[in-house]
């Protein structure tokens, strides 16, 4: 019987995470994973951010649009529509956090999305720390959990712990009234 790749993470994963949790580890699951399985991911090279949820990577002649999985950011402005606040802010954190290290990501697929793009988690690892970009765009305030896509995540509860710290501490989108971007964008299409 063949195995992929993709069903060995997820028992990786499943191994872990019943481990993390039985350990009362300190660190975040993503770290772990990121530190003990280099099988999972792939490094590629940022050449654009299009916004705090979405990155274009490069891998010799391969580009590859990357959707991060289970969080939403607030959106920028597209065309004639406005941009709702805390957009390009949510954009220039990401920016921030590619600039760190050069650029240089490892990319955990999860799935397709129906616009083509590659739904994954996005890591990056400089001087022995590493980080989870979609975990750090939500710690930060500057994404939210898409609940219907999250539980797809390979760290989708760690996500789930992320925002809770964000929301404690009313960072970013939790400072105030903000409208989910979903729901955002479902009211631009209606105008």
């Amino acid at each position: 019987m063949k195995i992929s790749q993709l069903h060995v993470t997820k028992i990786y994963i499943a191994i872990s995470l019943s481990t993390f949790a039985l350990s009362g580890c300190a660190k975040s699951f993503s770290q772990s994973v990121l530190n003990e399985s280099p099988l999972m991911s792939q490094q590629w090279q940022v050449v654009r951010v299009s916004d705090g949820d979405t990155i274009a990577v490069r891998q010799g002649q391969r580009e590859m649009k990357i959707r991060f999985c289970g969080i939403d950011s607030p959106e920028i402005k597209h065309g004639k529509q406005p941009g709702q606040p805390l957009g390009l802010e949510s954009k220039a954190n990401l920016q921030r956090l590619v600039n760190e290290v050069g650029g240089k990501v490892s990319v955990v697929s999860v799935e397709s999305d129906r616009y083509g793009r590659t739904v994954a988690e996005v890591f990056s690892s400089k001087n022995g720390v590493e980080k989870n970009f979609n975990e750090e765009q939500l710690s930060s305030g500057f994404a939210i959990i898409y609940p219907q896509y999250v539980k797809k995540c390979p760290n989708g509860n760690v996500f789930i712990k992320a925002e809770a710290i964000a929301q404690s501490k009313k960072l970013g989108v939790w400072s105030g009234n903000f409208q989910k971007p979903w729901d955002y964008r479902r009211q631009q299409r209606s105008r």
